[in-house]
């Protein structure tokens, strides 16, 4: 029966999200399991069964008159999409996640390349400015690589945002599974991530006495590692995002896997404004925080931010 109920999520994907289509579809999913059944207690079997069921139901422009929603098949927004296979989406998985970690590794370096001007070789400061230099830009050099060869390695899946793409439900169902298994370890990055952030400023108090090139050096490395953290769990969390749109909001498709909806706003300048919130936010904590060094005052930021999202969903969800 999966396989019967795969192929009918698949038929009524592109359709439009109506009463009247789901109506049409519940109708259908009966009239295929009582012939499953009816065939399987004549002695067919499961594969047997199976065949009978989707060639003579399977064909939704023969039987769409009769489920009385042959009009809205014919509506021209919800015509032919390009179909994403599974093959095609673990390899985009693939590279995403790659591509996430170059990014957030070329972050990393770009945060880290200040910290040669931090450290004194000797009494020399003009030897160590060069070095210093050299460091810097060479680092900068292999982030920028990083930033470019990632871009180019994403380049070949332009067209799932420039073409109009779906999934089918099997597919959906893949990605919903892997992004609910990642979710713990999204979860966990984030939270070491802005952990790091929070107590870079440690080594700037407790080693400065000590030393105060080694504490700044260890105070950019930490935070360093903790937006490594935060970009790539934020790169690898998009990709998911990305396949489970593909499937447009109004159409069937989007029933595929529920708790992946999108939220969506009576305003359209509200949901620009939510669909860059949480990157907005981490940037104004990350200014607000170095340029104050107040880091034991401004984690309140997510706080207040996370109320005002609360309070904008409640108010302007469609």
């Amino acid at each position: 029966m999966e396989t019967i109920r795969n192929y009918l999520e698949t038929m009524f994907a592109k359709l439009p999200n109506t009463t009247e289509i789901r109506k049409a579809k519940n109708e259908l999913w009966q009239m295929m399991e009582d012939k499953y059944t009816e065939l399987t207690h004549e002695g067919k079997t499961e594969n047997e069964a199976i065949g009978i069921v989707i060639s003579e139901f399977g064909n939704l422009d023969e039987i769409s008159d009769d489920l009385g929603i042959k009009n809205l098949m014919l509506q021209e927004q919800f015509g032919n999409s390009r179909a994403v296979t599974l093959e095609e989406v673990k390899e985009y998985f693939r590279d995403k996640s790659r591509s996430g970690y170059m990014r957030a590794l070329g972050v990393f370096l770009c945060i880290i390349s200040v910290c040669g001007f931090l450290i004194k070789i000797g009494d020399n400061w003009i030897r160590s400015g060069s070095i210093a230099t050299v460091f810097m830009f060479s680092v900068i050099a292999v982030a920028v690589g990083l930033f470019i060869y990632s871009g180019i390695s994403m380049g070949k899946w332009d067209y799932l945002r420039k073409q109009k793409c779906s999934i089918s439900f099997a597919t959906a169902e893949y990605v919903h599974n892997r992004r609910e298994s990642f979710r713990v370890i999204y979860a966990m990055m984030i939270t070491i991530g802005v952990i790091l952030c929070i107590l870079s400023i440690l080594p700037y108090l407790l080693l400065n006495i000590v030393s105060v090139g080694f504490a700044n050096v260890l105070m950019f490395v930490l935070v360093g590692v903790g937006v490594f953290l935060l970009v790539a769990a934020g790169n690898i969390n998009t990709g998911y995002t990305v396949i489970l749109s593909l499937n447009k909001g109004d159409t069937m498709g989007a029933e595929f896997v529920p708790s992946q909806r999108q939220v969506r706003y009576n305003n359209k300048t509200v949901e620009t404004i939510m669909s860059v919130w949480w990157p907005s936010v981490t940037c104004v904590y990350l200014c607000w925080s170095f340029l104050s060094f107040d880091w034991h005052f401004t984690w309140i930021v997510w706080v207040i931010a996370g109320v005002v999202e609360m309070l904008i969903k409640n108010i302007y969800r469609d």
